[in-house]
């Protein structure tokens, strides 16, 4: 870690101390992270344009993509282990949960029944009768207006 510039931190009450030293050790370990990764593309871009790049195989070229690899991704655990470390919920942050059912019952319903065009199977045994139904529900906003249209598709066997 580098050392971090000479700051009075006699001046900062006592209870924000800790969280500016805390503050302060993230940087230092962000910017070690950020020159780790400097150096692993500056070494890509040395094997990739330089001198010797016209001599490597497609293999060795391979290689060294995954070295790269390998590298970025001990990279990103150091940076995970961090943020978990210093409690940073910003890096952590839940994908949206999309479920049915999340609409409000409150707003109005419109249920639209979408039938087969003929209930008489196909095979000629007779009508078909409903074994089930698939239900969609999806938002519709109309100005000044939320409804929610419920599509209902019978299931026939």
């Amino acid at each position: 870690m580098q050392n971090a510039p000479s700051l009075d931190l006699s001046a900062i009450p006592a209870a924000q101390r800790a969280a500016v030293l805390a503050l302060m050790e993230e940087v230092a370990a962000l910017t070690e992270i950020t020159q780790r990764q400097e150096h692993l593309i500056a070494e890509l871009n040395h094997a990739l344009h330089g001198k010797r790049s016209e001599k490597l195989t497609e293999d060795e070229r391979q290689l060294a993509f995954e070295d790269l690899s390998i590298a970025l991704a001990e990279v990103e655990v150091q940076k995970e282990q961090l943020t978990t470390k210093t409690g940073d919920k910003r890096a952590t942050k839940p994908a949206p949960k999309r479920t049915i059912g999340n609409l409000p019952a409150t707003l109005p319903r419109i249920e639209e029944v979408i039938e087969p065009a003929s209930l008489i199977c196909p095979c000629g045994c007779g009508i078909m009768h409903k074994i089930g139904e698939d239900r969609s529900e999806r938002l519709d906003i109309v100005p000044a207006q939320l409804r929610v249209i419920v599509t209902v598709r019978p299931k026939y066997a």
